[in-house]
């Protein structure tokens, strides 16, 4: 996709979030317009591209950045579909780290990164499942 759309989209949901009324309506809607963007921290592509245009050195998207870190809190964790997005909303919190984000080659390593931690995750997370599903049959045929 090209990278003026990203910028935009970025610029029309802070705008949205800004302009929003208090109401249900509006909080909804600021609830799904946050939900998005903290997910979207989890792509290390979109964070070099948010590095790349400067986002990290603005004070208030910074400041936004650790407002957002209400998410990692249970009742709203819940909702999110990529979970290491607050691993990352957590890095972004210093400085060192959203410098970084600026070479690509930074962005690349992290995407590496996490495709190795899936792909062990999963492995693991098959073998407890079986070693799961073993237990519980011994289980039941020892009941009987």
């Amino acid at each position: 996709m090209d990278r003026d759309y990203f910028q935009c989209v970025v610029w029309i949901k802070f705008l949205l979030f800004f302009f929003l009324e208090s109401d249900d309506t509006g909080n909804r809607l600021r609830f799904q317009l946050e939900l998005e963007f903290v997910q979207c921290l989890a792509n290390p592509n979109y964070l070099n591209f948010l590095a790349q245009r400067g986002y990290f050195k603005d004070k208030a998207f910074v400041n936004y950045l650790k407002y957002l870190l209400y998410w990692k809190e249970p009742d709203y964790a819940k909702y999110l579909k990529y979970p290491q997005c607050l691993h990352m909303l957590e890095l972004l919190q210093y400085e060192h780290f959203r410098k970084e984000l600026v070479n690509a080659q930074c962005a690349k390593f992290i995407d590496e990164q996490q495709i190795l931690h899936w792909q062990h995750y999963s492995r693991k997370r098959m073998r407890l499942q079986q070693a799961l599903a073993e237990q519980q049959q011994q289980n039941n045929t020892s009941v009987k």
